[in-house]
């Protein structure tokens, strides 16, 4: 479940870590740096974050919530004919994956950050997992809609060629050449003929 953050202060602090996970790494995120970096008073991170751990789910949630807002604005896939769900998963494959190699670079980047350290850390591991599920129940609703069938194990090979995308072109091989958009569209409209195949 993807959560929504209604303060203000709150939503300040995940986006401030983000911005340091990014910038700095995970040595660089701490609550210190987090209230310094925001303007905040010694101690207001801690008092909405109290362990390191904690500062990460809500530094996971907060990503989470920016990386899904694109997709709150879909139609219900009940809604949809199955044209139109191909069209919008392709959509959402060119248009998200551009986004997070370009002007969403930080986002991903701490992403990357919190997938390492939920390698490490069984908690932020069990919400790094809760949040992707998340993701790829939206992937295997759309791809249900399109006439694919076994969307729900499709829907990880297609969460699995973002992951692969977005890795290759920000600290992978790749990163000095990014895909272009016409590259992102005709790989994405590859893999979608192929999930969609019965």
């Amino acid at each position: 479940m993807i959560l929504t953050m209604t303060s203000p202060r709150t939503r300040l602090i995940a986006d401030t870590a983000v911005a340091l996970l990014a910038d700095r790494g995970l040595r660089g995120l701490t609550h210190r740096a987090v209230d310094e970096a925001a303007g905040l008073p010694p101690g207001s991170t801690s008092n909405v974050a109290r362990t390191r751990a904690a500062l990460l789910t809500l530094t996971l949630d907060r990503l989470a919530e920016v990386e899904a807002a694109p997709l709150q604005t879909s139609p219900p896939t009940a809604e949809l004919t199955p044209e139109a769900a191909r069209g919008l998963l392709v959509s959402f494959l060119v248009d998200g994956v551009g986004a997070a190699l370009t002007t969403g670079r930080a986002l991903t980047l701490a992403r990357f950050e919190l997938a390492l350290e939920a390698g490490r850390d069984p908690e932020v591991r069990d919400r790094y997992d809760a949040l992707g599920a998340g993701f790829r129940a939206i992937a295997a609703s759309l791809l249900a809609a399109a006439g694919g069938e076994d969307a729900e194990r499709r829907a990880r090979y297609l969460i699995a060629w973002c992951d692969g995308i977005l890795f290759n072109a920000t600290a992978g091989s790749g990163q000095a050449a990014p895909p272009t958009p016409d590259e992102l569209r005709e790989q994405a409209e590859l893999l979608l003929r192929t999930l969609l195949q019965p």
